[in-house]
């Protein structure tokens, strides 16, 4: 049996590429040299990028690759940009996706002082710096996530966090994260406390559904879901929709002889999709791949043909909002 998540294995499902002409501008992938998932950088990418959808352009999203070994710690999240910076210039010569824009992190605890890392990362982003993801995901599981999140429980709420926040919207840049289902409500009250930032919210509040929540996948979606729609009523929120695939999610697909096809994936996330998108309208969501990451579950052109099944009574305009448009306006994307 092929190692799940392995290009063997992802390659075990071929699916003819629907839609092939739609215009993609994913909003959310990483890269790294070094990391459980393996190496990931600009041939990567494309090759998931290049394999049938039409993928323009894509965004960088923070993942901790590439730090700074020396200075001050707060400074050190510069190197991941700098980092960046060197792999998107490998993607301006038209030969696949353009890296058009890039979130790097940095600590929002600092308060106001955070200023000068936002200002190291604008200097250094080669004009494609767009704003900073400082992740609220605290786990009260660890043991049991593959992927843990280890921010304070109390993050959201921080005084010195908040002004940060406050800070970041001042100087025009956005604030992405992602968190568990549990702390939704916590994230709504920061979106009511901030409005003057425009805030994006990964992976759908990632729903859970491995320890405690195996069995309970039902009750969790009924919460996740009231929560969605009181979180749509913030309007400086928008929403990725993706990461859905993740282990910690519990479809259990990292663990199968055989990754799922498109139609698998639509039967599963559907809902979820459907949900957010009639919460929230195609001009407040964007389509995300959160690859490597998802690429544990199943491969680029399968989880984009879903996608396309899950859309595919939609009208052209919100299609492309959902693919291409909301993204381009929130990360300031030209075409």
């Amino acid at each position: 049996m092929a190692k799940p998540g392995s290009a063997e294995w992802l390659a075990s499902v071929k699916e003819n590429i629907i839609d092939p002409d739609q215009r993609i501008l994913d909003p959310h992938h990483h890269l790294w040299r070094k990391s459980f998932l393996g190496t990931y950088l600009v041939d990567d990418l494309w090759k998931d990028t290049g394999s049938g959808h039409n993928v323009v352009k894509t965004v960088f999203v923070e993942c901790g690759a590439e730090y700074r070994k020396d200075g001050p710690e707060h400074l050190k999240p510069l190197g991941e940009t700098e980092f960046v910076v060197s792999q998107a210039k490998l993607t301006e010569t038209g030969e696949g996706s353009e890296i058009a824009a890039i979130v790097s992190h940095a600590d929002l605890s600092l308060g106001d002082a955070v200023e000068e890392v936002l200002q190291g990362h604008a200097d250094l982003g080669n004009g494609k710096f767009r704003g900073i993801r400082d992740a609220g995901a605290h786990s009260r599981h660890p043991g049991v996530l593959m992927i843990p999140g280890g921010a304070p429980a109390d993050l959201y709420a921080q005084t010195e966090f908040r002004a940060g926040m406050r800070r970041l919207g001042k100087m025009g840049f956005s604030y992405d994260t992602w968190h568990y289902h549990y702390q939704n409500q916590d994230f709504i009250a920061l979106a009511q406390a901030c409005p003057e930032t425009q805030m994006i919210l990964d992976h759908f509040g990632t729903p859970i559904g491995v320890g405690p929540y195996a069995d309970k996948r039902e009750e969790v979606f009924e919460e996740w879901k009231a929560d969605m729609q009181a979180l749509a009523k913030c309007e400086n929120v928008v929403v990725k929709l993706g990461g859905l695939a993740m282990p910690d999610n519990g479809f259990g697909w990292n663990e199968r002889a055989e990754p799922p096809g498109s139609d698998e994936f639509v039967d599963a996330q559907k809902a979820h999709y459907l949900h957010m998108i009639d919460c929230f309208g195609p001009d407040r969501c964007m389509f995300e791949s959160n690859f490597p990451v998802d690429k544990m579950s199943l491969s680029y052109h399968v989880l984009f043909n879903g996608l396309k099944k899950i859309v595919a009574d939609f009208s052209s305009a919100d299609k492309d909002a959902l693919f291409y448009g909301t993204a381009a306006r929130v990360y300031k994307v030209e075409d």
